[in-house]
């Protein structure tokens, strides 16, 4: 007969928003700046966002034309003699990196502009998305991201937008 010993962890809550805001009011410089150094320590996505708001955040135009070359470069360095699993992979890939530079930002203009960018390198890169359900599916998934992103636009954002789109379309 065997006998099994059973632990439990219950998980942790985390503090609403308004409580840990209530709480980091009460703090000296000091201890935020604890506090800080050891949340950039546990996960690089924070040590990331605190680059940014830091570093970056005060001329967002900059921030943005960097992650449209890099997006380029990673476009440019796609092996198209591939098969479109791979293709599929590092396409997605780009995607994450445009996605949480975006939420980085957290402008739903900058995230606009930013998938469209992504959505004409797609195209231009001459990759045979078409042939892939699965990224024509993710094209035009995107597409329809920005499109509700876009109805809460002012009138001649959405138009100019929505005309940088429409050439993406017709051209694919």
């Amino acid at each position: 007969m065997t006998v099994y010993i059973v632990f439990l962890f219950s998980k942790m809550k985390a503090a609403s928003i308004n409580e840990i805001k209530k709480e980091l009011t009460d703090l000296s410089a000091e201890r935020l700046v604890e506090l800080l150094l050891q949340v950039t320590k546990y996960k690089k996505d924070n040590k990331e966002l605190l680059t940014y708001l830091l570093f970056e955040a005060g001329n967002k135009q900059i921030f943005i034309s960097s992650i449209k070359k890099e997006v380029k470069v990673l476009f440019e360095e796609i092996n198209q003699d591939l098969n479109l699993y791979f293709t599929r992979k590092s396409i997605r890939k780009i995607l994450r990196l445009v996605n949480k530079y975006a939420k980085y930002i957290d402008e739903k203009e900058a995230e606009v502009e930013l998938l469209i960018y992504f959505l004409q390198q797609m195209h231009q890169s001459g990759i045979p998305y078409e042939k892939s359900t699965a990224l024509n599916n993710l094209f035009d998934a995107q597409k329809s991201k920005i499109k509700k992103l876009l109805t809460t636009f002012h009138e001649d954002l959405q138009h100019d937008y929505l005309q940088e789109l429409t050439i993406i379309a017709t051209d694919a």
